[in-house]
């Protein structure tokens, strides 16, 4: 390279759910090679998405800002984006080539790119041979899975290993007098749930972990919880009675995407460039794996589809378990924009962790809470309600993402132990996660934990006022915050009760 700034490889997975590893604390050794890559670099441990939908959450990654500023609101609207310079802007001023493998779902595309292999979408993907389009169709006849027999298909038919390979010729050929900026978009562990052998019986399903909770925890959170849950009963009866086998093959597939990205690393370390390459893990979102009697996603703001994995390593970075700071989705882009030493752009709200992650000063106060959004506006559906679909309320076809289960706007800040979660209809969610971490006991109305409420109250008013737009620009020069920290320049907030 004829530049000291470091390459950047941005590996993303898609419903991808935090804590299933042993280094997390998991029961089954899901992922060890991700688990070396965060054990030499920085494992944020309290990482969150902007919020829980593919969307909405990759123009987040790429934009630095919540959805209510960039107004993508749902999967159907990325081309709705209001947004300044994002992080392709930024990294082709900075001299990077660009290459991009895997699924899209975001408003970038080909053209884009200097290199672009997709897209690849959750049952189909730019097919070219009988086998990949026999694959395809037989992902599509499961009807997203779970599939009850391993994949009758090899594991080079895999879009993770068809990705993967994409990924390798294209950095093979790019400008070697460039740094280059790889992004390796997975649509799995994503439904249809299904692999082959042996990732299909790695995980046996009487090995799987209990889960926390089942079925009857959607039907005491009423509401959209509900409705998806009768939803699914209605359209395939007994479906619940898959959850171990659901749960296995997840775990299944995570086994053999981490083994397709240890063969991406051994790559780029037999080439000698992975000692000059940041290493970025994430996923858009989470998934209930089964939890509350529920698949995929859909209702709601629970950890399991508000917390992903978030790993950084390679140069610079400091080896770090970090169960401290609590860090956004939209924290990902400032954050890239210090590693190659360019400014963060106007209209950003995310907050650089570069400080962070190379032990440098910062003020903690500033990673003590972490905020997100829920729903594409109006009033909420109610539980009894069935309003026109997209997809029709006869045969077992639904989307979880819906006209119901997306309604209305919810708004959630997690500080400490603590999580509140506060709706359009000015109805408040309060929630201990240290005793209660499936967020089944609503504390809002406990006077023992009135205090608590109030302080998380208004740290929730204080994120609501920081994540308004400062877009478009105009005459008046904004004052900004180095590293967008604005905790030196705020007001000591009363803090929840530890």
């Amino acid at each position: 390279m004829s530049t000291s700034r470091p390459n950047i490889l941005l590996v993303m997975t898609d419903q991808h759910r935090a804590g299933f590893t042993a280094g997390e604390g998991f029961g089954l050794d899901t992922m060890p090679f991700l688990d070396s890559v965060a054990a030499s670099g920085t494992r944020f441990r309290n990482a969150y998405t902007t919020a829980p939908a593919c969307v909405p959450a990759r123009t987040s990654l790429l934009t630095g800002r919540f959805p209510s500023a960039h107004r993508v609101r749902q999967n159907s609207a990325a081309g709705e984006v209001l947004r300044g310079e994002d992080l392709l802007d930024v990294l082709a001023a900075a001299g990077y080539s660009t290459h991009f493998a895997g699924k899209t779902h975001m408003y970038r595309g080909a053209d884009d790119f200097d290199s672009f292999a997709g897209p690849y979408w959750h049952e189909r993907g730019p097919d070219s041979t009988d086998e990949q389009r026999d694959f395809s169709a037989w992902l599509r006849s499961i009807d997203h899975g779970p599939a009850l027999e391993p994949t009758a298909f090899p594991l080079e038919c895999q879009y993770p290993y068809r990705i993967v390979s994409d990924a390798i010729e294209a950095l093979d050929r790019r400008d070697r007098d460039r740094p280059f900026f790889g992004w390796v978009s997975f649509p799995e562990p994503h439904n249809p749930y299904q692999a082959p052998e042996p990732y299909f019986s790695m995980f046996p399903e009487d090995e799987v972990p209990d889960r926390a909770c089942g079925p009857e925890a959607a039907q005491a959170k009423g509401g959209a919880w509900k409705w998806l849950a009768d939803l699914l009963e209605e359209k395939r009866p007994g479906y619940d009675r898959l959850w171990r086998r659901y749960r296995a093959t997840y775990c299944g597939m995570l086994r053999l995407i981490d083994d397709q990205i240890r063969r991406l690393l051994g790559h780029l370390e037999a080439q000698g460039v992975l000692d000059d390459t940041l290493v970025v893990f994430v996923a858009d979102h989470g998934d209930y794996v089964g939890d509350y009697g529920l698949q995929r996603k859909g209702a709601g703001m629970p950890e399991a589809l508000m917390r992903i994995p978030f790993v950084l390593a390679g140069p610079g970075v400091v080896a770090t378990d970090d169960a401290a700071e609590h860090v956004s989705l939209a924290d990902l882009f400032p954050t890239l924009c210090e590693a190659v030493g360019a400014d963060i752009p106007y209209g950003v709200q995310g907050r650089s962790l570069w400080p962070v992650l190379t032990g440098g000063d910062y003020p903690a106060q500033e990673f003590a809470s972490v905020y997100a959004e829920r729903g594409y506006g109006g009033v909420p559906y109610d539980e009894d309600q069935r309003p026109p679909l997209h997809f029709p309320y006869e045969g077992t076809k639904y989307d979880e993402l819906n006209s119901v289960t997306q309604s209305g706007t919810s708004r959630m800040v997690r500080q400490g132990r603590w999580k509140l979660v506060y709706d359009v209809t000015g109805r408040g969610e309060l929630y201990d996660l240290a005793e209660d971490p499936m967020e089944l006991s609503d504390r809002w109305g406990d006077p023992d934990v009135a205090g608590v409420r109030a302080a998380l109250t208004e740290h929730l008013l204080w994120w609501s006022t920081r994540v308004v737009d400062d877009l478009p620009r105009a005459a008046y020069e904004p004052r900004r915050a180095p590293h967008n920290h604005l905790a030196p320049f705020t007001v000591r907030r009363r803090e929840a009760e530890a």
